[in-house]
């Protein structure tokens, strides 16, 4: 069974995300492995890039940031190394197919592989043309996450039936960001999904408070958060620390309750 299977096969989960590199790659380390103390189940890292399409600008300023203090994906192949020296959490790198494409995909996989990461997210590759990336994961032994959005509609049975890991429910149109309230009808959408597939769905995209992880938690199989936390590192840099772990702590508790 894979780490992210596990993950999974234990309870409903809590999935947070954090910008490598934001502001230091140092800090980076401290806020993942607080997360880990925290309850987090598996940790989404984004590789910063300077053109990320699916992101608000929350998450964009986090990259502009990142890539100001000097960060590379060989810094964050670094920082899988010396956490998986102290955790066994599944580590996610989501980035977007131009840096796979500049490291080389190949190498870029293999890598992955040899440091520990889990899974890969690349929200810019459509599902009709994933087949050379899904196959250099599965060479890899690495999950090659798939998304489904609220447009997804006559496609998400095809992504369903193919997808590893897990499935990453896109709760609402347009980019990342934290939102009030989340109109999409997730339950209808998690219901056709697993209709036709046994792989768990986590649910992403504009989830902040509890209530809303709880709710989100309790159509699925966990919640993912992303913009929140970022905007907590971006408001308290280096010190964010404390308040990652906090929050990280309450938003667990609530998918726990869900």
């Amino acid at each position: 069974m894979s780490r992210i299977s596990d993950a999974f096969a234990k309870g409903k989960v809590f999935i947070p995300f954090v910008t490598g590199g934001d502001p230091d790659v140092e800090t980076t380390y401290n806020i993942i492995m607080a997360m880990v103390e925290n309850g987090a189940d598996i940790i989404e890292i984004g590789i910063p890039f300077s053109d990320p399409i699916a992101e608000g600008p929350v998450i964009q300023e986090a990259d502009i940031r990142a890539l100001a203090s000097g960060t590379t994906t060989d810094s964050l192949f670094n920082l899988v190394v010396r956490l998986r020296k102290e955790t066994d959490v599944p580590l996610i790198f989501m980035t977007y197919m131009n840096p796979i494409y500049v490291y080389g995909t190949d190498n870029f996989m293999k890598k992955c592989a040899e440091v520990g990461i889990d899974g890969v997210i690349v929200p810019d590759v459509p599902f009709e043309e994933k087949e050379e990336l899904s196959k250099q994961c599965e060479d890899n032994g690495l999950d090659l996450i798939s998304m489904i959005a609220p447009t997804s509609e006559a496609r998400i049975e095809s992504i369903s039936k193919e997808a590893k890991g897990f499935i990453y429910c896109v709760s609402s149109l347009g980019v990342t960001g934290v939102r009030s309230e989340i109109k999409t009808d997730i339950g209808e959408m998690v219901k056709h999904v697993k209709n036709v597939t046994d792989t768990p769905v986590a649910v992403g995209f504009g989830i902040s408070t509890p209530e809303q992880a709880r709710k989100m938690a309790s159509l699925s199989d966990g919640a993912i958060v992303g913009s929140a936390i970022v905007k907590l590192i971006a408001k308290y840099g280096k010190d964010a620390v404390p308040y990652v772990a906090d929050y990280v702590k309450s938003m667990k508790e609530a998918v726990l309750q869900a």
